[in-house]
């Protein structure tokens, strides 16, 4: 058997490319059987993110799918050119497919090193093409073990922690200076991409007090309904101001919006309560000279930026750790593979001299009904036994011989003393 590994992903290919061969649940239906079409292929898998379109599947190893058939299936599903897919895609098999695997469940492979979303992707995939009947005894148990390592990376290295996203890095940042940062107030002032996903990293640690302010209110009002927080105008800001314990700033403005003197006044308002102002803008939001005033902690995009490369380093020390344990999880799921072949060879040649006994058996008795005398019978059906149980070995060994193969007349010769001791 040969398990396959096939895709494109974020290293090796363009997102119009990768856009091209992703599948939505509704293709998903009609692919899994198509691919389970395909000769030889007995249980399959299909990963499809933003990312990612990844094939897993298990096959059988002679009369099983090549390469080529594979990346032509998924060239011809999506109707792109199978050479340009062919220069963006990578392909593993058995080791290398079951490591390359773990390590995308346990985000190894990920755009953001560590990050946890994909190992729910992959188990959503896998589900899937289980309720499709798609996965096997083989895909079955890689899965549960892929599953069981991502969940031993996260929870036994730091492949997962620290902050390596201005967006984490800034909450991570606001949770260590407030002990209690549940019961800060926290005002977003912009609200794109970043102070949504900032909105949901605060959301996440508990944050009840949550206020958006925006030049649009009606964008302000979009990301402050989804986190249960207040929406607001960018004219509010002297009054929003003085109410905020933690002020993180990422509009698109040209110019900074919130100077020194509004800050000042804000401070005076709350009575020189400390206040901890972030700013994600490129060019700045707030200007740089509130750090003169005691009482405003600024940090920039900057300050942000050095947390998270040390984070980075931190997490690739804990990826080789991951590793280590991937490599060790793939090797035990290897030598279960080697002893099913071992079981089915060993069906197989079972299955093989039992039939031969059978048809040997036949003739004996007809020989017998005929009337032939039964110890001719029995000298011939000893003969035709081991004429044709000999026969294979019988060939081997020769051509062994003539090869100078001493390697395989020393394993004859080895299972030759066995059987006689």
């Amino acid at each position: 058997m040969t398990i396959f590994a096939l895709g494109v992903n974020h290293k090796t290919a363009s997102v119009d490319l990768r856009e091209q061969v992703a599948f939505s649940p509704e293709q998903l239906h009609q692919a899994l059987p198509a691919l389970r079409a395909q000769t030889g292929v007995r249980e399959a898998v299909i990963v499809s993110t933003c990312n990612r379109t990844e094939i897993y599947c298990h096959a059988d190893s002679v009369d099983g799918p090549s390469v080529d058939l594979l990346l032509g299936w998924l060239a011809g599903y999506h109707g792109v050119s199978a050479t340009q897919l062919q220069e963006h895609s990578y392909c593993h098999t058995d080791a290398a497919a079951i490591d390359h695997l773990m390590r995308v469940a346990s985000g190894l492979d990920s755009l953001i090193l560590g990050e946890p979303q994909i190992l729910g992707q992959v188990k959503q995939a896998y589900q899937f093409a289980k309720n499709q009947a798609s996965v096997g005894g083989i895909l079955e148990r890689l899965f549960q073990q892929t599953f069981h390592i991502a969940k031993r990376v996260r929870s036994e290295t730091a492949v997962g922690e620290n902050a390596v996203s201005v967006a984490f890095a800034a909450v991570n940042l606001a949770r260590h200076i407030f002990a209690e940062l549940q019961q800060a107030s926290v005002l977003l002032v912009g609200a794109g991409d970043t102070a949504e996903l900032v909105a949901q990293h605060l959301t996440e640690i508990g944050v009840k007090r949550l206020s958006v302010a925006n030049r649009t209110l009606m964008r302000a009002e979009t990301v402050a309904t989804k986190f249960g927080g207040h929406a607001h105008t960018l004219g509010e800001l002297p009054e929003l101001l003085p109410q905020a314990d933690i002020v993180i700033s990422s509009t698109a403005s040209t110019l900074p919006i919130i100077g020194k003197g509004l800050i000042e006044s804000a401070l005076k308002q709350r009575r020189r309560r400390p206040m901890l102002l972030i700013d994600l803008a490129v060019p700045r939001d707030i200007e740089a000279q509130v750090n003169d005033l005691n009482d405003a902690y600024l940090y920039s995009v900057d300050d942000l930026q050095g947390i998270i490369q040390e984070n980075l380093r931190n997490r690739e020390e804990a990826a080789s750790q991951a590793q280590t344990m991937i490599a060790e999880q793939t090797q035990n799921f290897m030598s279960w593979l080697r002893t099913l072949d071992h079981v089915d060879v060993l069906r197989d040649f079972r299955q093989q001299t039992e039939r031969l006994a059978q048809e040997q058996m036949q003739r004996a008795s007809n020989q017998l009904a005929a009337g032939k005398p039964a110890d001719e019978v029995l000298a011939e059906l000893t003969q035709r036994l081991t004429n044709q149980f000999l026969h294979a070995p019988t060939r081997m060994m020769r051509e062994a011989g003539a090869k100078g193969d001493y390697q395989t007349l020393a394993l004859f010769q080895q299972i030759y003393n066995d059987d006689n001791d």
